[in-house]
């Protein structure tokens, strides 16, 4: 599974590195939406860098994006990561919005880096770009 995302927000840095500790089974690999893997995906899916307000989460020729990327991510981890699941309960009218609000403002609330955040080498391979 690939995840997509901003590695110039200081969130989606703090999501990865969440991932990368709980991770135990190496599941998942991370492209960044400023390198060309991660584009490709996006463009893939019909979403462009500019704007972007989803988390983009890509299994073979499936994706899921908003919240429910967090959940399947969440389930995968597995647990006790998957109780997330209880919040699928709130219809996704209500999740996403919610969601879309928080990555609007991603870089006011929580910081942006200009730079990308290098990933610790150990973890290095599991880094598209």
């Amino acid at each position: 599974m690939i995840i997509v995302f901003d590695a110039q927000c200081l969130l989606c840095n703090g999501w990865v590195q969440f991932l990368l500790r709980h991770d135990r089974k190496g599941t998942f690999k991370f492209a960044a939406i400023q390198g060309t893997a991660g584009q490709k995906l996006l463009s893939l899916e019909g979403l462009k860098v500019h704007g972007l307000q989803t988390l983009l989460l890509v299994d073979g020729q499936r994706s899921w994006q908003h919240t429910a990327a967090i959940f399947r991510v969440l389930h995968a981890l597995g647990w006790p990561w998957r109780l997330a699941w209880l919040a699928w309960l709130v219809p996704s009218v209500i999740r996403d919005p919610l969601y879309r609000l928080v990555a609007r403002n991603r870089y006011r609330v929580f910081g942006r880096t200009e730079v990308c955040i290098l990933p610790p080498p150990d973890y290095a391979a599991r880094f598209l770009d």
